[in-house]
């Protein structure tokens, strides 16, 4: 029997239960080309596109918080652009399907006129089409939230994870929402979602990054949880947990992975070294599953684990 979240947890103990297991597996980095001196990082999972699988990734100069999306598809173990593919100004990209159309999107962000460093706001904004090569927006998310997440429901309804901050004494939260059609994904059925109580501390924060509908009718949500240090340091941890759309009942998160899971590598300041950001998993018919996720904002790595949604399929 499943047991619902009643009081959360804090990220450093459900770290220490993380590492408590006894089985540990390793990662590997990705490497992408053809993009110059450029990073590549905060990636989605593969998703076929005309055949072929291909990764969004998000494409950055080191010392700059500029960047774009960019298709990659593998050649001779690497990945590259895809040729013809469109390249947007956007970070964090993601995708799903919705009735059989590719739903993406990305964190659009300001920057202030006279200071190109400095980030003024943000927003999620969604393109839809049934190719990479024919998105059309189509919807955009309230300013300052990232982390607006679909999937489609047995009932054939739209279910919408969202991520508020500075709500209910809290850095932020987890919201969820359900529509009939994607038109009627607007800013404010996205603002009126229904919170998700006790998953993060109040000094914490985390959001939703992909949502997977299991055969329980749950919902597998891939996520990550958050904090930071007096001294700016961030931690950053890939987590799942399961939603019960139809009770409005949610498990409480588990984190998945950890930073020395993965092999060493740069990253883009020395606050971020110990940030994971789950781009996206797919699950496996041994029982596994492939989670790819950015590193220290500087690298894109996969590592197979025990899939993390078998559990609320039983």
């Amino acid at each position: 029997m499943l047991a619902y979240t009643e009081q959360a947890k804090s990220s450093v103990d459900l770290l220490k239960e993380f590492l408590s297991l006894n089985d540990r597996y390793y990662g590997k980095k990705l490497f992408f080309s053809g993009v110059g001196t450029r990073d590549v990082y905060n990636i989605s999972a593969p998703f076929m596109d005309n055949g072929e699988p291909v990764i969004a990734g998000r494409v950055e100069d080191r010392d700059k918080e500029s960047s774009v999306v960019m298709f990659f598809v593998q050649r001779k173990g690497e990945w590259v652009p895809r040729n013809g593919a469109p390249v947007f100004a956007l970070q964090d990209p993601f995708f799903t399907f919705i009735r059989g159309e590719l739903i993406f999107g990305g964190v659009e962000v300001y920057f202030d006129s006279d200071d190109p460093h400095y980030v003024t706001s943000w927003r999620t904004v969604f393109y839809r089409g049934h190719s990479i090569n024919d998105l059309e927006a189509f919807a955009k998310g309230p300013l300052t939230m990232k982390d607006i997440r679909l999937v489609e429901l047995k009932s054939g309804r739209i279910g919408v994870f969202t991520r508020p901050m500075m709500v209910d004494g809290a850095r932020a939260l987890i919201g969820y929402a359900e529509i009939g059609t994607l038109e009627e994904l607007t800013e404010q059925v996205i603002s009126g979602a229904r919170l998700l109580l006790h998953q993060f501390l109040p000094e914490e924060w985390g959001g939703a990054n992909e949502a997977h509908l299991l055969s329980s009718g749950m919902i597998g949500v891939l996520g990550h949880v958050a904090r930071m240090e007096d001294n700016n340091i961030r931690h950053y941890y890939p987590m799942t947990f399961a939603y019960d759309p139809a009770h409005h009942r949610y498990t409480p998160i588990k984190i998945i992975a950890a930073r020395n899971m993965f092999p060493d590598g740069p990253a883009k300041r020395p606050d971020l070294e110990d940030v994971l950001f789950s781009g996206g998993i797919v699950r496996n018919k041994n029982g596994t599953a492939s989670l790819y996720t950015g590193v220290s904002d500087a690298e894109a790595h996969l590592i197979d684990i025990p899939d993390p949604f078998l559990e609320y399929e039983k």
